[in-house]
Order: structure tokens, then sequence, then C-alpha cells
């Protein structure tokens, strides 16, 4: 079946079989741009005027123009050093807001017996905030370093990547004994597509091109609990 606009902004792009909600074990999502309206970096960067610079690195990354994410997060955080530690928690009070329709869909998932998963190339200080206001069940993300109050411009052990991110979905799939193609994966940008292409129904959300193209459904309208919409047009 080629792509198909099932409504204003939410389009299919492959054939699924009828589907429910509790067809599915297990949900992850992105979190910055995706369960959130920004990327936190580039607000991060705001404080120390460098928002503009750190923000192009992030877009080319997202558009998968840059396909070393390591490399370019690591590029990005040296642009963070000498930034006050508090200026996180402005970013999380001021800046940061969840997206439309998350708390509804994962109150969803949750209700239908779906564990919820929040994997992201950004910040364990916004998501381990975000996994708490949301309710969901885990979050996995990297660690600013932090000496004497200020950001040294580095990241703590392994950095969550693409690879990463799909890892962290294959072993939730096995603790819990269900297959990855029981899974959704949400995301935006190109570090989401591995995790994305293991799963059983891989959702693009306001996306970059390349990932609305590989993505199963593309939602470029509305919020994230259109997924509830398309689940009851595909039942």
């Amino acid at each position: 079946m080629s792509a198909q606009e099932f409504a204003p902004g939410l389009v299919i792009q492959h054939f699924t079989p009828p589907l429910r909600l509790s067809d599915f074990k297990a949900i992850a999502f992105d979190m910055d741009s995706t369960l959130i309206s920004i990327e936190c970096i580039d607000e991060i960067a705001d404080a120390v005027g460098k928002k503009a610079e750190v923000a192009a690195i992030t877009e080319a990354a997202m558009r998968g123009e840059i396909t070393d994410f390591k490399d370019s997060l690591r590029r990005r955080v040296a642009l963070l050093k000498g930034v006050p530690a508090e200026s996180l928690q402005e970013v999380y009070d001021q800046r940061l807001k969840i997206n439309p329709g998350a708390p509804e869909l994962i109150n969803a998932a949750k209700a239908a017996g779906l564990q919820t998963l929040l994997v992201s190339g950004g910040f364990t200080f916004f998501a381990d905030r975000v996994r708490e206001r949301l309710g969901m069940h885990e979050a996995h993300s990297n660690t600013l370093e932090i000496e004497g109050g200020l950001l040294t411009g580095r990241v703590l052990g392994d950095i969550v990547d693409g690879e990463a991110k799909k890892q962290h979905l294959l072993r939730l799939c096995e603790r819990i004994g269900c297959d990855p193609k029981a899974s959704i994966a949400v995301g935006d940008g190109a570090n989401d597509l591995l995790m994305m292409g293991v799963a059983g129904l891989s959702v693009a959300y306001h996306a970059k091109p390349k990932v609305r193209e590989q993505a199963m459904v593309a939602i470029n309208e509305g919020g994230l609990d259109r997924v509830l919409a398309l689940l009851a047009l595909l039942a």
C-alpha cells in the first residue's frame, strides 16, 4: 500500500494489519522534539550565546546529515563548557513544554498494559524529570559532567545514540518476554531510526524528512494522541 493520508496530517506509509493498542506490550519514545517541545541542548547553549551554533549541529544530526551522533553530541556539549548548572533548571522551568497528546497517549498505553520507555540522546537532568512527570516506567539518556557548579563540556559514561536506543528497546522486550514486533517506537530524528526499525509500529512525529519517509506512520499535524486515533482507524 502506498502512502495515504487518512486524515489531515496523518499519513500511513506502509500497509498495516488491524491493530489495537492492547496488541502491543511496549512503547518507546524519543524525548527532545517528540515528548517535549524543545531540543534541550540548544536551549542550554542559549545561556552562553551559542544557541545558533549548537542548533545548527543538532539540526544536521537529526536530519541524518551528520552520521556519527556521538561525535556530534560531544561537539555540542563541548560548547556548553562553563554554563552554570542552574541553567538546566531554568531551561526545565521556563522553556520545556510537554508536547500535546503525550500524557493521553502514555496513560492509554499504561492502561492497556504496555511498558513505557523514554530513550534520549539528551540529558538525564531532563529525561528523569519528564519520565516522572509523565509517569513512565523507565528512562535512559546522557549525563552531563558538572564540576564546581559549572558544566565541564563533557558527557559521563557511554553516549546514548541510535544503536543504544535500539538496544534499550530490545532489552525491554526481552525482559518482559515479548517479540520486538509487539512494540511501538515514536521519534522525530535520524538517531531514532534504528529503534523504529525493530518495532512493530514506527511513528514519525513532526519529524525530519528522512524519518517521515522510513516510518510506517507519520504524524505531521496535531498531537501524540493521534496515535490512538490511528489505531482506532486500523482496528
